[in-house]
């Protein structure tokens, strides 16, 4: 199902221009309009989801492996030192189009980027408790 005002299915469809990288039945890959470096493309299902809790599993299981696909055509001929993999969901994790989608992000030393966290600290209860909550 595509949804009308969304602009990821026009691009994923056809309907709006894009520099694409690689397209077939399920997916478009695109290269970011804002990259975060040399490289940056985003994975767009043809079929609209929300975010990943919204993905059909069988969806879910191909962008992986198209993810490596791309990844490794990446690593050749950009000849990055890395990749991220990024996929947001909902605003409070940065996701700003409601869209399911997947960043590669190709990585070079000294790039100036980061896509880091602050390791925080837990006690051995505290992840007992949450892998208890999680898995009851």
């Amino acid at each position: 199902m595509k949804k009308e005002d969304c602009i990821f299915c026009k691009i994923a469809n056809g309907d709006i221009p894009s520099k694409t990288l690689y397209e077939d039945e399920d997916f478009r890959v695109i290269l970011d309009l804002g990259p975060a470096t040399k490289g940056h493309a985003l994975i767009l299902p043809k079929e609209h989801a929300d975010n990943l809790y919204e993905l059909p599993d069988e969806t879910a299981s191909k962008v992986f492996v198209l993810a490596k696909k791309l990844a490794m055509k990446m690593k050749e001929k950009l000849n990055c030192d890395g990749l991220n993999i990024v996929q947001n969901n909902g605003e409070a994790a940065g996701q700003t189009v409601q869209h399911f989608h997947m960043h590669l992000i190709p990585r070079y030393v000294n790039d100036g980027q980061k896509i880091l966290w602050t390791p925080g600290e837990s006690t051995p209860e505290e992840l007992e408790e949450v892998r208890r909550t999680i898995t009851e």
